[in-house]
């Protein structure tokens, strides 16, 4: 199939994206990657009066430090982030993650802000940002806002972002002295959207107790959501704690249902990706291995 026809804007600076953005509002659809958005136009899933190009806008492309931690461009690619040594340096987790998604082909296109403004429940740059606490930059012409991650997603394909604003850049603390992180998913195949993804992130003291814990899943719900597992803090840092967390997540969730698994499956996921991750971060933190 062909897509409907649309009105091509090409933005060669911020302020003309904004400008245009202002114009079109919820009648244009924004081009990053392009990953997702083309077919979503060959199959006329998406019919918008107006596609904004951003990729001329040289300032939405890079990786730069933010305090301790990184800020991504809109326009980053997936690839450059995992070339990154400041990525590898400062969000181990995030690193961890991106080999995952997709296959280098997509990566070299698809973009970092692209990916978590189509909010699929199975990515995995929105899982990890949910997983380390990260934010979403958001502008608009004559404003900006940031959003916290667990706070944007709203659903399937659905976001915080209001129809004139742009995603300019994502926002990533930096790893902890004494935190361990890890990401695992399951896929029908290497580089297919995750049938359930698992993020976490541990800190663990010199005496073998957990001081800190954040466990994120994707593919699981209609979006990507964090699990409380405070109630874990000053436990022993070991198999049992993390299979004991990962039983509590499966308990809590509410898992969805498709054509690729059940509820019952993917909350058995969550058990095992959970205690798998947990485990994994853990040993990174400095705990005896589980």
């Amino acid at each position: 199939m062909k897509p409907a026809p649309f009105e091509y804007c090409r933005a060669d600076t911020l302020d003309e994206a904004l400008d245009l953005m202002a114009e079109f509002g919820s009648d244009a659809s924004v081009l990053a990657g392009g990953m997702s958005l083309g077919p979503m136009l060959n199959m006329r899933l998406a019919r918008p009066a107006a596609v904004i190009d951003i990729n001329p806008v040289g300032e939405l492309a890079g990786i730069g430090g933010a305090g301790d931690g990184i800020e991504t461009g809109a326009v980053c690619r997936q690839a450059d982030a995992l070339d990154s040594a400041l990525v590898r340096e400062r969000v181990p987790l995030l690193a961890e993650a991106l080999p995952f998604v997709g296959h280098f082909q997509t990566r070299n296109r698809g973009t970092m802000g692209g990916s978590v403004c189509h909010a699929d429940p199975s990515a995995e740059i929105p899982l990890a940002l949910i997983a380390l606490g990260g934010a979403v930059v958001l502008r608009r012409k004559g404003g900006a806002r940031t959003v916290a991650a667990k706070d944007f997603f709203e659903g399937i394909f659905a976001t915080a972002r209001a129809p004139d604003e742009l995603l300019t850049a994502l926002r990533w603390p930096g790893r902890s002295a004494g935190t361990g992180y890890a990401f695992d998913e399951i896929a029908q195949r290497h580089g297919d959207f995750a049938i359930g993804a698992a993020a976490a992130a541990a800190s663990v003291a010199g005496d073998g107790t957990v001081t800190a814990l954040a466990l994120g899943l994707g593919g699981i719900e209609d979006r990507p959501v964090p699990v409380d597992l405070s109630g874990f803090v000053g436990a022993p840092a070991d198999a049992e704690t993390a299979a004991g967390a990962a039983a509590l997540a499966a308990d809590r969730v509410d898992p969805i249902e498709d054509p690729k698994a059940s509820a019952a499956y993917r909350r058995q996921l969550v058990r095992v990706l959970g205690a798998r991750v947990l485990g994994r971060a853990f040993e990174r933190a400095g705990a005896p291995p589980c």
